[in-house]
């Protein structure tokens, strides 16, 4: 029984930890983003002064368009106007700039890092993307677990 208590104060504290860190990372600036995010690609990936240069600046740009972006929806979402739901060939025009993004960022991750550092950056890059999915699933197993237990008490 105090095992259970553990466990539960545990998984709490993990909780809002994770949430007070996400928190923290939308207050910090764009330079102080591309700075950190800059960081953790030259201890990843061994980088030289000339690609730290190279990547601080691509980090900055992707950081200040997303801040941007960020703060256009917000202003959407206060505004209202952001409530109404996608049709589909708008959804596809989405996805379509958010693919060509990631496809021109490649293309100059490509050419800034050396073939060995490209590779090992992919695998890293492909490491991020699952764990990501596997994050969605769970949660949305987890809202699905909840939905059937709501509905069984009601």
């Amino acid at each position: 029984n105090n095992m259970k208590k553990v466990i539960a104060v545990f998984v709490l504290f993990v909780g809002f930890n994770s949430l007070a860190q996400k928190r923290e990372m939308k207050d910090i600036n764009p330079e102080q983003f591309a700075t950190l995010a800059t960081k953790k690609m030259t201890l990843e990936l061994d980088l030289n002064e000339s690609q730290q240069a190279k990547i601080y600046q691509l980090q900055l740009e992707n950081a200040t368009s997303r801040k941007a972006k960020m703060v256009e929806r917000s202003k959407a979402n206060e505004d209202g106007a952001n409530m109404k739901k996608l049709n589909s060939e708008e959804r596809f025009v989405k996805q379509s700039e958010m693919l060509d993004h990631q496809i021109a960022q490649k293309k100059k991750i490509k050419a800034i890092l050396n073939a060995e550092q490209y590779d090992k950056w992919e695998k890293m890059n492909h490491n991020r993307k699952d764990m990501r999915h596997k994050k969605r699933a769970s949660k949305k197993d987890g809202e699905r677990k909840h939905k059937m237990i709501k509905e069984n008490n009601e």
